[in-house]
């Protein structure tokens, strides 16, 4: 067997484990093709409703539904063998009720093959949390800056500004933590209020907009290769310009389209330069038929 066939997906326990630690790497994805490319690098590969906005154009993640997380997290674990992968519970579908979320959390888990659920919200959540747990359901929750209730909070802003903020992230924090979450996201959150957070609660805290003190950090990777368009937050720091890149092919393909400079005599059958043995090969694959 190759040593790729030795390669174990990484565990909730081993996440849990990493408080204080050698650091948690995370990123987004949303497809089987990304996952793939990520997974060599990552621990955690997380199933956002962020993808409501980077890949549906909505204007929040509200109106992403348990059926798109369910489509997506699968063939994000379709698309991995290594990291641990964690797939959002969208809005609506936990905060009725524990069973509601069980009901929930239980089809994502069985429908897509993922390590664990995520879900926003703190002191409110803790009885949910605990209620999913103890029925075999690890749960990373998500607190600061909750992008599922922006409308109630007055938008997309850093929390722990104020005091009633800083206490209102702790608590959240300590008891979502002792509720029984493996792990906690410290989203848009002022530094020394994320960096006391990771300091005290007993699982690992994965920040994004928050502190270099965290035991990790996420962000979404379309952001991190310059995929998205518009105002780039604060927090991200772009390691590529992709976007970029793809506008450039698109120009240049579209430039030899309409000067008659593509296809070319290889890039077509019968020719008499046939070199697309790979290319056909390749497009076979992709259709899922046969060869020409």
């Amino acid at each position: 067997m190759s040593a790729i066939g030795h390669i174990r997906r990484i565990s909730v326990p081993e996440i849990a484990a990493r408080k204080g630690g050698d650091k948690i790497v995370c990123l987004t994805a949303y497809n089987a093709a990304m996952a793939k490319i990520l997974d060599p690098f990552v621990d955690l590969l997380i199933v956002g409703d962020s993808l409501g906005m980077v890949l549906y154009g909505f204007e929040t993640t509200l109106p992403v539904t348990l059926d798109m997380m369910i489509l997506h997290g699968s063939a994000v674990v379709r698309g991995s063998d290594h990291a641990c992968v964690v797939v959002d519970l969208p809005f609506a579908s936990y905060q009725q009720s524990p069973r509601a979320a069980f009901k929930a959390a239980a089809r994502v888990m069985a429908e897509t093959g993922c390590s664990a659920v995520k879900l926003e919200g703190g002191v409110e959540m803790a009885e949910t949390v605990a209620f999913l747990v103890a029925r075999g359901i690890p749960v990373m929750a998500h607190v600061g800056l909750q992008p599922q209730s922006v409308m109630k909070t007055g938008g997309y802003r850093a929390r722990g500004k104020t005091d009633k903020e800083v206490a209102r992230v702790l608590a959240d924090a300590r008891t979502i933590a002792d509720a029984g979450a493996f792990a906690l996201v410290i989203e848009g959150t002022i530094e020394s209020v994320a960096r006391r957070v990771t300091e005290e609660i007993v699982v690992p805290t994965i920040g994004i907009g928050a502190s270099p003190a965290c035991d990790g950090q996420v962000l979404v990777t379309e952001d991190l290769i310059g995929f998205t368009q518009g105002v780039v937050p604060r927090f991200v720091k772009r390691y590529a310009d992709i976007g970029r890149e793809i506008a450039a092919a698109a120009e240049s393909f579209a430039r030899d389209v309409r000067e008659g400079k593509f296809p070319e005599p290889g890039h077509c059958y019968g020719s008499g330069k046939d070199t697309s043995a790979p290319l056909r090969k390749s497009a076979a694959r992709r259709a899922g038929g046969n060869e020409p």
